[in-house]
């Protein structure tokens, strides 16, 4: 495991930027794109399943990722001055983990410590998304 193959300048904005959309499909290729909170580790992006309200099912993008094993992420940087204009796509195959997964500890005290609203939920047997992405497309102006 490493960082991911991507300029310096993107991985800041990967590890600065507070909210990335996720976009996944389902096995009909019916898309999904919803905003999410996310932590870069190592060459990984994990997405917590948190306790905010839900609608009671399954969500659809956990659905969509159990259909197809794949998601996207973009994470972008918006000014006025479009000169400061960049984002960071990342592409490839994602799984859910549960607290079982060796990941799941080390990976919930990062979301925590970037995510401060983290810390008072309880979120050691939630689920969260591990995606490893295997396409990374970096732009800025």
């Amino acid at each position: 495991m490493g960082k991911p193959d991507i300029p310096d300048w993107a991985l800041e904005l990967l590890s600065q930027s507070r909210i990335g959309h996720l976009a996944t499909a389902s096995a009909t290729a019916e898309p999904h794109v919803i905003p999410v909170c996310y932590a870069l580790v190592d060459d990984a992006l994990y997405i917590m399943i948190d306790e905010k309200p839900k609608s009671g099912r399954r969500l659809l993008r956990l659905r969509n990722i159990e259909a197809t094993g794949r998601a996207a992420l973009v994470v972008d940087r918006y000014d006025e001055d479009w000169t400061h204009l960049a984002w960071v796509l990342a592409r490839g195959p994602a799984q859910i983990i549960t607290s079982n997964d060796e990941n799941h500890a080390p990976v919930l005290a990062v979301l925590r410590s970037k995510y401060p609203q983290y810390r008072t939920m309880s979120l050691e047997d939630a689920e969260m998304i591990a995606f490893h992405p295997d396409r990374w497309s970096v732009w800025r102006a």
